[in-house]
């Protein structure tokens, strides 16, 4: 699937703006506190996001040069990568989410018609032409500003970036076997996203944002409504 730069790339800058603003705001000492994903403190999150900046920045120098440089060297680089990073100290922490995020931009700049069609591979192993990249950034940094647990919801993304999330995340929830069926109707959208094989079980109403982050296991399903039965428990999300 080739995705639309000129709406993906607008959105990364977006999110990795509001991401920065997010960490600059936080105090030192609250980096070092929990975020909203077990086992990771702020600057985990923090760290990862920088790391992932470089990772995507050598997919764009693999797609630009046709020299294979995949996102990692191997499947430990990770998350070895996001320990070391949490442990930096802060002015480090928020100067290197500056500067990869600037870098990826600089990267992905050096793309043109023929080497955005170019294909790479991402770290689970799946061929992506170039232009996934700019959107595997966006979710990157819209979600994880969600996880810095510091005021941001799933309701601050971009409308746009809220649906098309909703497509990949549903899609994506419904090829797993213990996936439960249900028709997810938006109240602030004229549309659905079908969840779950067969026919839906179970209508699930509520505002776009919050089916997103229910789906995402970012929140509980509280702003939600299920119609005739209760409300599914999704698989885990990425």
């Amino acid at each position: 699937m080739r995705r639309d730069v000129s709406a993906t790339l607008p959105w990364m800058g977006a999110g990795t703006e509001f991401l920065v603003q997010l960490v600059d705001a936080l105090p030192d000492d609250a980096l070092r506190a929990p975020s909203g994903l077990p086992g990771w403190s702020r600057a985990h999150v923090v760290g990862h996001v920088a790391r992932n900046a470089e990772a995507l920045a050598r997919l764009a120098h693999w797609a630009r040069t046709g020299v294979e440089t995949p996102m990692y060297a191997g499947p430990g680089q990770r998350d070895a990568d996001i320990a070391a990073s949490a442990a930096y100290p802060a002015d480090r922490l928020r100067r290197e989410l500056s500067t990869t995020a600037d870098a990826l931009d600089v990267a992905l700049a050096a793309l043109d018609d023929t080497t955005w069609r170019a294909q790479v591979r991402s770290a689970q192993g799946r061929d992506i032409p170039a232009t996934e990249i700019p959107w595997m950034r966006v979710r990157e940094v819209w979600l994880h500003a969600v996880d810095l647990a510091s005021g941001a919801g799933v309701a601050d993304l971009p409308p746009g970036v809220v649906d098309t999330l909703l497509d990949d995340v549903a899609a994506a929830l419904s090829a797993a076997p213990d996936c439960p069926s249900a028709t997810l109707a938006a109240t602030d959208r004229a549309r659905t996203w079908a969840l779950g094989p067969g026919e839906a079980a179970v209508q699930v109403h509520g505002p776009a944002a919050s089916l997103l982050g229910w789906l995402t296991g970012r929140s509980d399903g509280g702003a939600l409504t299920a119609l005739d039965g209760d409300l599914p428990t999704p698989p885990r999300w990425i």
